[in-house]
């Protein structure tokens, strides 16, 4: 018997080692890097709002990470830290990879937040049948059907954040009044998201814990403090130089921008703000050498960050509801005038940009550290040059300031944006506690 023991326990040492090895061999987050591409390839392609775009990243994100927090004493669980996230499905009790149920509960929650999903499902196809040659079949078979249980959990939290009620919330209305927003060319759309401020929260208490300084009075009096920010837009717009026009098309990060020729107009989908933070992630955690699990970390975290970013943003956006320079200048200064980039379709103060850049900053800075270089090669593939960064505030710095140079928003929405995505970001990383002490 004694013999039959020992042997039994070799066998398990060995299944064991033989386990870790493969666990060691397919936890390449360069999977995880390549699967967030693709689907920020597919969120391109649907053409979803910036707001929406942050909505979809955090949610796959976050599966991706509990699933990797189960199996990693390292790490918390985001369950009762997030509002309404209640306790996620236990891991299996026996040998399963960490790995491929993070993939899957990425892959399955993702796939639900896109219309074209055919796009993305080939791709969860083929890393699946890559990884199912590696892994024993037992072990595949829980590994997946624990990311599925995930995946499922998540999106059962997803349905009560008040997103599809706010589909049948009226649209935004347009006043007479000069101060306030109105569409702007050359697609004259209606303003997006105006309800953004009803969806759930991530971390921040509410959509209007941020409240921040609202813009100057609207006074076109020639010495009105008002009238000499909307000069500078102006004046910057016409000014120019090739540094800051390279600057504003490397942020400009619009989903739907429409080409006008004559009577042909057609449409450039790019990828949103919140896009390219999350095409940062992938680029510095390759350069830090990350492994699996902080960069689902990264992800987790400054998807969330990005999230909350926009609700708190949004929230003043249609609060102070602040015309757009295009509208004053063109109807009291020069009617001919056209800024840089296309002005988006919502009101002005604060800047969206602004906001989520600092609050990304500040997350990505809680993981990789201060002065954390980096080259971004996010808008190569729109035929715009890699730009370098020393460090993350830079690179939010200049996503801010772009849209000064990009003549779509006043000073104060840029400098008080920053603030307030110090502020939600600050908060975040204080509150969320993802590693064990």
């Amino acid at each position: 018997m004694r013999i039959l023991f020992i042997i039994s326990f070799l066998l398990s040492l060995y299944s064991c080692s033989e386990n870790k090895d493969y666990e060691i061999r397919i936890a390449d987050p360069d999977l995880l890097h390549r699967a967030m591409d693709k689907y920020s390839e597919v969120i391109v392609y649907d053409i979803f709002s910036p707001p929406q775009a942050s909505r979809n990243y955090t949610y796959p994100s976050i599966a991706a990470y509990e699933v990797m927090a189960a199996s990693n004493d390292s790490y918390r669980t985001m369950a009762g830290q997030l509002h309404e996230l209640s306790t996620l499905p236990e891991a299996p009790r026996d040998s399963y990879s960490p790995a491929v149920a993070s993939l899957e509960a990425f892959f399955v929650t993702a796939t639900h937040f896109i219309f074209s999903e055919e796009r993305l499902v080939k791709h969860h196809k083929e890393v699946m049948e890559q990884l199912r040659k590696e892994v024993p079949r037992g072990d595949f078979k829980r590994s997946v059907a624990f990311g599925k249980a995930v995946a499922q959990h998540i999106l059962a939290w997803s349905d009560g954040d008040n997103y599809k009620q706010t589909r049948t919330f009226p649209k935004f209305s347009i006043t007479q009044d000069p101060s306030e927003w109105k569409p702007t060319p050359p697609a004259y759309m209606d303003g997006i998201e105006p309800h953004w401020r009803e969806i759930r929260t991530f971390v921040i208490d509410s959509a209007n814990q941020f409240v921040p300084a609202p813009p100057t009075p609207f006074d076109l009096s020639e010495d009105s403090q008002f009238y000499k920010e909307t000069m500078e837009v102006y004046e910057v717009g016409k000014a120019t130089d090739d540094e800051q026009k390279e600057i504003a098309s490397f942020w400009d990060c619009n989903p739907y921008k429409l080409n006008v020729t004559g009577h042909v107009m057609h449409a450039t989908k790019k990828i949103t703000p919140g896009g390219h933070w999350i095409s940062i992630i992938a680029i510095v955690s390759r350069k830090a050498g990350a492994d699996l699990a902080k960069s689902i970390e990264a992800y987790a975290l400054t998807s969330i960050a990005l999230a909350d970013g926009f609700i708190a943003c949004w929230d003043e956006k249609y609060r102070s509801n602040l015309v757009r320079p295009e509208t004053v200048i063109n109807e009291h200064v020069d009617e001919n005038w056209v800024p840089f980039l296309q002005t988006p379709p919502f009101p002005e103060h604060t800047s969206g940009h602004s906001v989520i850049s600092r609050a990304a900053a500040v997350a990505l800075t809680h993981i990789y550290g201060d002065n954390f270089a980096f080259d971004d090669n996010t808008e190569v593939q729109y035929g715009i040059p890699i730009r370098s960064f020393k460090s993350f505030m830079h690179a939010s710095e200049e996503a801010a300031v772009s849209r000064l140079y990009g003549g779509i928003h006043y000073r104060p929405a840029i400098d008080v944006g920053v603030a307030q995505g110090q502020q939600v970001g600050d908060y975040i990383v204080g509150k969320l506690k993802l590693k064990e002490e």
